[in-house]
């Protein structure tokens, strides 16, 4: 039986990967690590934590012999590594936070399976990324596999150092990785703080929409589960030292995006159209905020065949009905610590 580590496998991306990994792979042992910080949610996961093959470890990569003892003890094949502080806000709050998290943790998994990987032939370290690393577009223009970094945000330059990291043990010391960045996630069990779950919950709420400057930058949008299925493929078909593209050719200004969920949450719930939107305030632009993402995704198609199986519209349809049906969860992950940080950096802008 094969053995493979899921990094942060109960936060939001990690969740939906140890689903696909756990129930596509029954021949396949899936172990699940998770520090369970504040978006780390073992209730994302309820539908597969008593399948035989899934097994969960609390833990932090920061603490090296924690995972070097992992590593001895489920002699793992292969490490699909997601575990990350991801919020910008945060970042820019307290940067060592992201580089311990980002930048050491990585670098703890690296030495692990260079110590333990002796005989490399079956192993893959894949290391999943983001495609802010590669800083700011202008208004035209995608980023591809070569684009030169260029983060502009301590969340952005910590991920790329770790980038950085993973493809040095490719050429220094001939670890098997591959590496993908990726455009915006969205979908269900995706923690409150990031734009789409924030704004839902706060118009079912009647609460203040934040919207950064004019709402002129744009993001390109991937579905969440389809995000799962070309880390699947890339995990199994992908080349060694290749980095891939992953993009939904979906891009929003974000007041677009925004001005579009205010009417379907107000047809949805049943108020008078334009409700939602009264709502949106303008708040002071964040700090190195890029002006524009896009991801060229010819490569992941061309090598792979994967393509988005989702039209946006249907994606957005499907992510709104989940939040709107899952009241409990939301207010589960909203409780507690989260209430203090939403308060001081959105209710008292």
């Amino acid at each position: 039986m094969q053995t493979i580590l899921i990094t942060g496998g109960a936060g939001f991306i990690g969740s939906h990967v140890v689903r696909l990994f756990v129930n596509n792979y029954p021949d396949c042992r899936i172990v699940n690590l998770d520090k369970l910080t504040y978006a780390g949610n073992l209730e994302n996961l309820r539908d597969v934590e008593n399948a035989p093959n899934y097994t969960f470890e609390k833990g932090d990569i920061v603490d090296a012999d924690f995972i070097f003892s992992l590593f001895e003890k489920y002699n793992f094949d292969g490490v699909i590594h997601l575990a990350a502080e991801s919020h910008v806000d945060r970042s820019i709050a307290n940067p060592m936070e992201f580089i311990n998290a980002n930048v050491i943790g990585t670098v703890n998994l690296l030495n692990a399976a260079k110590h333990f990987w002796k005989d490399i032939s079956g192993k893959r370290f894949y290391h999943i990324s983001t495609d802010e690393v590669y800083g700011s577009l202008g208004a035209d223009g995608l980023f591809t596999e070569t684009t030169a970094y260029d983060p502009r945000s301590p969340y952005s330059a910590a991920k790329a150092s770790s980038d950085h990291f993973v493809r040095a043990w490719f050429h220094t010391y001939n670890l098997p990785v591959v590496i993908s960045n990726c455009s915006n996630n969205y979908g269900p069990n995706q923690f409150p703080e990031k734009l789409l779950p924030l704004f839902i919950n706060n118009i079912v709420n009647m609460k203040p929409l934040p919207v950064y400057g004019k709402g002129e930058n744009i993001r390109d949008w991937l579905y969440v589960i389809d995000h799962a299925k070309a880390i699947d493929l890339i995990y199994h078909k992908g080349k060694i030292g290749e980095t891939y593209n992953i993009g939904g050719h979906n891009e929003w200004k974000n007041i677009d995006l925004i001005k579009v969920l205010c009417k379907i949450m107000d047809k949805k719930l049943g108020r008078e159209p334009g409700t939602s939107e009264t709502l949106i305030s303008y708040v002071k632009d964040r700090a190195g905020h890029d002006m524009r993402y896009a991801i060229d995704a010819s490569k992941i198609k061309k090598e792979l065949g994967w393509v988005p199986s989702l039209q946006f519209e249907e994606g957005l349809d499907k992510t709104i009905d989940w939040y709107l049906a899952n009241k409990k969860w939301m207010d589960n992950v909203t409780s507690g610590e989260y209430q203090n940080y939403y308060k001081d950096q959105y209710e008292n802008r």
